[in-house]
């Protein structure tokens, strides 16, 4: 139902700078821009946006380098590049106010447009996202190698091997709930994109490669900078971004943040507990949460 759900909007390429945006555009209201990770895509959002795109516009994209973005030999996948581009897309669309929902890198990117553009967001949603001085396992090692020759074959190679997709270096630590691995809806729409061509591939790992840890690390000091409110929704199983780390993160901003932590999930909570993190969200986005919460 919520694939169905997911691909019943077009998708629209904005060209921007030397790449293309993938949009689609769910409901009506104020807008709200959904900003996905590493290695997923718009799709990540989906158990979700039937609720939220009741009452808001749901505007979700594909960052270039993954899902049905486009990218050239000229395009710069830095942290900020990526944040200048959704800033692009947003002031094309003549929006002057907008909230933003992000995931993993994808909320690094959303901080980044926090900072850089402060009246532009009203309300700020991090999912279990990059911490600063903090690095997870695996990704600066794929940073290092994923572009290395052959290495796309390979990698395009061992995502087909069931074994190395539920192993830690592949999506093992995605879910609590280990049996959600075995749902194709849960994992073939972000498999097939990323194996469907070395185009693909390569574009993925160049997003990767693009991820800055020295904005990252600045975050412990320009958090403060964001004028927006704040919430932080965390899987406590996590162990790419633990969440003993991430609760450290909430005094670092100066304006109202909470944290709400999500039982019995990991990476993808909103993938994991889609109702609960629904409502979170949608309780945070009408305001219905008190002010200068501390968790």
């Amino acid at each position: 139902m919520d694939d169905k759900f997911y691909k019943s909007a077009s998708l629209k390429l904005v060209e921007i700078q030397n790449s293309s945006i993938g949009l689609r555009e769910f409901g009506e209201g104020d807008n709200v821009f959904f900003i996905h990770g590493f290695p997923t895509h718009g799709y990540t959002w989906r158990k979700i946006l039937p609720k939220i795109s009741k009452k808001y516009k749901c505007n979700v994209v594909d960052l270039p380098g993954l899902g049905d973005s486009k990218w050239t030999n000229s395009t710069d996948f830095n942290s900020k590049s990526q944040a200048n581009c959704i800033l692009e897309l947003i002031k094309s669309m003549d929006i002057k106010k907008c909230s933003l929902i992000a995931h993993n890198s994808g909320a690094t990117v959303a901080r980044v447009i926090a900072i850089k553009e402060p009246d532009l967001i009203d309300k700020l949603v991090l999912v279990n996202t990059e911490i600063p001085n903090h690095r997870p396992p695996w990704i600066q090692f794929y940073q290092k190698v994923g572009l290395l020759p052959l290495m796309p074959n390979l990698i395009k190679v061992a995502l087909n091997w069931n074994w190395f997709v539920k192993s830690p270096m592949g999506f093992k630590e995605a879910y609590s709930d280990k049996s959600l691995l075995a749902n194709p809806e849960n994992l073939k729409p972000y498999l097939s994109i990323l194996t469907k061509s070395k185009y693909n591939t390569v574009g993925a790992f160049k997003y990767l490669k693009g991820i800055d840890w020295s904005v990252v690390d600045e975050f412990e000091q320009t958090h403060k900078s964001i004028q927006a409110d704040t919430l932080l929704i965390w899987g406590e199983d996590d162990k790419t971004f633990p969440i003993n780390y991430a609760e450290k993160m909430v005094t670092q901003f100066s304006k109202r943040c909470e944290m709400k932590r999500v039982k019995k999930a990991s990476l993808l909570p909103h993938g994991e507990k889609s109702d609960e993190v629904g409502d979170l969200i949608l309780e945070f986005l009408e305001g219905n949460t008190p002010h200068n919460t501390r968790l």
